[in-house]
């Protein structure tokens, strides 16, 4: 099964009633940002920076009057020519006080644009994608009354590649498809933003989702080390941390352990069985039982067909195909989970179902039914809100997710070094921890996320020194999968948890 670690997804239910007016809906602009001049190749698609008066009307009923920003900041090289542009959407409430926090939003991937965090999560619009949660071809944007504006402005960033981020010279993009490029690009692009912007005084935090998480660890040491910009905190949404603790599941005792919850939360949401108390007893067997025997030699006889049968009866997946594997279930749960035959489920949310374009073959040969399945509608829902809302015209197409990228991947030091099993951005966050005593870190999870398995993340925590560690970093888990988020409800208590993570460590003077 590929991996492309994004950002990705549950199902969305609930209709909101519309709580967003905006102040220039006739089309009035404010004066645009100056552009260079002097742009070549597909630089030449992108128009002069938006910007935009808007007003947002939270869950709570407070109205906060908010500038929208579309716009690109320039990269050049050594010798004062431009090479690329990144492409951000900044929102920044009005008259709230120089403490306000700015957080940094980008997505994972490699290769995916921020539209999914965008119109999932933070934004002032959300995507909804019906009753059912996955109909993306009848989608619509709406209000998002949870949008993370509440209580922080928001500039969400597209990497080179993704989004309308481009390099002047389509053959340079490739050198900024590794983990240290990357990061020290994200790095200068957000000190671009603050050094415009006016906003080094202000608090600032970064969220990233997936392999975005792992991102936020490495620009937080670089904006530290090469910008001088200390962040004040982290959100990881279902962050890749530990390459070899997630990629080995199929082949090592502990990554499998770590991975089973997962299938076992999956499990029980599609029995409508979910409770934390019995997912407590899967995290135990599964440390427990379950490690101790994959790690050993494999059980016989009655104690084979006792232990098989458990992982069967709390995973879904048949006895004898967990028998074939050792118990080591990897990616079987895919055309083997549930009690409804002719359906495959996805790593994005184990517990969600889809018709099996391929029901005559055992192995998964069909695209993701989520991350290649409605989810590809924020890519075209967020360039028509940019163009019709944004007033951010071009020509230029919206890469939501270049798949291209991700296998491009340098993942280690020097072309074609290390690879996806050894990234760790542990020593990352042992060094931030270290070094900033007001830094805090929020990790969030899925339950039912195959992807970037939370108990990866918890052992990761877990495993934190507590001299470090202390009250500073906290995991919370939420029903659903990598992009949990997606769910109205779930939705609401994630926002509801950064709003509190906000309020508890404030970066500076509490904010106007």
């Amino acid at each position: 099964m590929r991996f492309r670690s994004l950002l990705l997804f549950a199902a969305l239910t609930a209709t909101l009633a519309p709580s967003l007016s905006f102040a220039q809906e006739a089309g009035e602009r404010r004066a645009p940002a100056q552009q260079s001049s002097a742009r070549e190749g597909m630089l030449k698609l992108l128009p002069a920076d938006s910007v935009t008066e808007h007003e947002l009307t939270t869950a709570g009923g407070r109205k906060i009057a908010y500038t929208a920003t579309a716009g690109t900041l320039d990269l050049f090289g050594q010798d004062g020519v431009q090479n690329a542009a990144i492409f951000y959407t900044a929102y920044v409430a009005k008259d709230a006080g120089p403490s306000r926090p700015i957080t940094f939003a980008f997505n994972g991937g490699p290769g995916a644009a921020s539209a999914f965090l965008h119109l999932g999560l933070v934004g002032p619009k959300v995507l909804d994608f019906g009753p059912d949660g996955r109909d993306g071809a009848n989608s619509k944007l709406i209000d998002n009354k949870n949008s993370w504006l509440d209580f922080t402005d928001l500039v969400l960033i597209d990497p080179i590649g993704t989004g309308w981020s481009r390099t002047v010279k389509a053959d340079d993009a490739s050198n900024y498809y590794n983990v240290s490029t990357d990061a020290q690009t994200m790095a200068k692009a957000i000190a671009l933003y603050i050094a415009h912007n006016n906003r080094a005084n202000s608090p600032k935090y970064l969220l990233g989702e997936s392999y975005g998480g792992f991102r936020a660890a490495k620009v937080a040491s670089s904006l530290q080390e090469s910008q001088g910009i200390i962040i004040a905190g982290i959100v990881m949404l279902s962050p890749l941390l530990e390459g070899q603790l997630m990629f080995n599941a199929d082949q090592f005792a502990l990554g499998a352990a770590l991975e089973f919850p997962s299938l076992a939360a999956a499990e029980a949401d599609r029995r409508k069985g979910f409770s934390e108390s019995i997912q407590r007893d899967a995290e135990r067997f599964a440390l427990g039982e379950y490690l101790t025997t994959l790690a050993g030699a494999a059980p016989t006889g009655d104690a084979a067909t006792a232990f098989y049968g458990k992982i069967s009866n709390l995973t879904g997946i048949p006895q004898d195909v967990v028998t074939r594997n050792r118990g080591f279930l990897g990616y079987a749960f895919t055309k083997h989970s549930g009690d409804k035959s002719g359906e495959v489920m996805s790593p994005y949310d184990a517990s969600f179902a889809t018709p099996d374009p391929y029901p005559e073959s055992d192995s998964d040969r069909g695209d993701d039914p989520i991350l290649d399945g409605f989810a590809r509608a924020y890519g075209g829902a967020f360039a028509d809100y940019a163009r019709n809302e944004l007033g951010f015209k071009t020509e230029m197409t919206y890469t939501l997710l270049e798949n291209d990228i991700s296998r491009r991947w340098e993942w280690g030091s020097g072309r074609g070094g290390g690879s996806r099993f050894q990234a760790s951005a542990t020593d990352d966050i042992r060094q931030i921890l270290a070094s900033n005593p007001s830094f805090h870190l929020l990790i969030a999870h899925g339950y039912s996320d195959l992807v970037t398995p939370y108990g990866v993340s918890r052992y990761v925590v877990d495993h934190l020194p507590p001299s470090l560690a202390g009250n500073r970093v906290s995991l919370k888990l939420y029903r659903g999968g990598h992009m949990f988020y997606t769910t109205a409800g779930q939705r609401a208590a994630f926002t509801a948890d950064a709003k509190t993570f906000y309020a508890e460590h404030p970066a500076g003077p509490p904010a106007d």
